[in-house]
């Protein structure tokens, strides 16, 4: 998967004011084919749901089928893509701490006064 932010050129003005854009256009295609070859299987699996979603998905096996649009909607349809790849990416990261800070807790738990470390606490009397 490789980006192309040539096919998002349109009006001169509107590029200046879009930054990201910009900096999108100043990188070298192996930066943009690294990040996007980052994103884990689960990511890229949700993305093309979501794509195939936004855009219809039909079965090739029995039908031919063409999409036509302009380029404000595939700008509008590519950014989708991205900020979903983003928070996804986000997400799977948050819940990698999560994960990684639970062993660590439950790995580091000192047993408290009057437990061992293999019991579980035990309920007080009321």
């Amino acid at each position: 998967m490789v980006f192309n932010s040539d096919f998002l050129s349109s009006d001169p003005e509107e590029d200046q004011s879009n930054q990201l854009l910009k900096y999108l256009q100043h990188q070298p295609p192996e930066v943009l084919a690294r990040v996007a070859k980052s994103a884990s299987p689960e990511i890229q699996q949700i993305i093309s749901q979501n794509v195939q979603g936004l855009v219809g998905m039909l079965p090739s096996e029995h039908f031919n089928v063409q999409i036509t649009t302009d380029r404000e909607n595939l700008a509008g349809l590519l950014a989708s893509a991205m900020m979903t790849g983003y928070f996804l990416r986000q997400m799977e990261q948050r819940m990698q701490l999560e994960g990684t800070l639970v062993d660590s807790v439950s790995m580091h738990r000192q047993p408290r006064s009057g437990e061992n470390s293999t019991s579980s606490p035990k309920p007080k009397d009321q």
